[in-house]
């Protein structure tokens, strides 16, 4: 029996591509650690996206790292001496990733990280911390993509190191043809009026504390998508909701669509469609790359190394001229450039855990 920890939403939508194919073989206990408990930030994945109910919800979010890590690890220790798992598996870089590969390893059990090797070269950023850490303490080490088994040979982790594609990219092409053939019926305003998609927009999503926690980097990232020849749609994420709508009263921005979360299905829709994106998200300029639609990424770090070539990914400062000078530039694609694999990541990972 495999025991799977989740709890934000770029580990449902992974958990979704994969649990899919797994629970064909063998049995799988799914626990969410509540990381993300809005419930459009969580709830709304497992419906949307038909991913088993989960069999424990540890409903565990808020605090500081510190507190959250540990809360997870004491809860989550006890559910693996209950469930006894042969396997543990965790995704990404979260909180909940780095408490469930710390209760794995010190109650012996072998862990699978999905998405090893990832590096952004900076401990300043909580992540990097989280998925180094786990990448230390795994048995298995699932990487997306050939930079991140470099990584991994860098720091000796080749051992159990396995190149096998990117599960968020199955996810893209499975979910893709579902989000083209339902009605997008859940995008509504701060206020809770229902919306129409403009023919014609861009899509951003900022929710990193280094964009949103400075109001006037927010202001900046806001003031360029409100000069562009389209509206905007803008997902508001929870933990930045006051500032957003304190920044609407004292701006006035007349062509963004401050929206609340929206599901998966809703947010590939519109990636897909959009003129270009803006994000902060390393998992939404990925889905971009996969919809070939131009992406600028407002971070001081590159998180895909293989998203950032002819101008499909830029990275820019919250700086309003900045982005708009990125958002210029034009974008070429190679049909035949496909770094995140072929689509089966999914398979190869079960293959390799039977």
């Amino acid at each position: 029996m495999i025991l799977t920890v989740v709890g934000a939403r770029p580990q449902f939508i992974k958990a979704a591509a994969l649990s899919r194919v797994l629970r064909k073989e063998q049995k799988e206990v799914l626990v969410h650690t509540g990381q993300h408990y809005d419930a459009n930030m969580s709830e709304v994945f497992f419906t949307e996206l038909d991913i088993p109910r989960p069999d424990y919800n540890l409903g565990i979010a808020g605090g500081s790292h510190a507190v959250m890590t540990a809360r997870m690890l004491v809860a989550l220790e006890e559910v693996m001496q209950k469930e006894k798992p042969d396997k543990v598996l965790v995704y990404g870089d979260t909180n909940s990733t780095l408490a469930a590969a710390l209760a794995a390893v010190k109650l012996q059990i072998p862990l699978a990280h999905v998405e090893a090797g990832n590096r952004v070269g900076t401990l300043k950023n909580p992540e990097e911390v989280n998925r180094i850490l786990t990448d230390h303490v795994s048995t298995w080490r699932f990487a997306c993509v050939q930079s991140a088994m470099e990584e991994l040979k860098k720091e000796n982790l080749q051992n159990g190191a396995h190149l096998v594609g990117d599960p968020m990219f199955d996810a893209y092409l499975y979910y893709k043809d579902v989000s083209e053939n339902r009605p997008l019926n859940d995008l509504f305003d701060l206020d809770g009026n229902a919306l129409t998609l403009p023919r014609d927009f861009y899509y951003m999503t900022c929710h990193r504390q280094e964009n949103t926690d400075d109001l006037n980097k927010l202001d900046q990232i806001l003031q360029a998508m409100d000069s562009l020849d389209a509206p905007t749609v803008y997902p508001v994420h929870p933990r930045n909701r006051g500032d957003v709508i304190k920044l609407m009263g004292e701006k006035g921005y007349k062509q963004i669509l401050f929206v609340q979360p929206v599901g998966y299905l809703s947010s590939i829709y519109m990636v897909s469609h959009a003129k270009q994106v803006v994000t902060d998200s390393g998992g939404v300029q990925r889905e971009a790359f996969f919809a070939g639609v131009q992406c600028v990424s407002v971070l001081d770090f590159v998180c895909w190394p293989e998203t950032m070539v002819d101008n499909r990914n830029q990275l820019s400062a919250p700086d309003k001229d900045r982005i708009i000078a990125a958002l210029s530039k034009e974008m070429r694609i190679d049909p035949a450039y496909q770094p995140f694999g072929d689509g089966r990541a999914c398979e190869k990972i079960t293959s390799l855990l039977r």
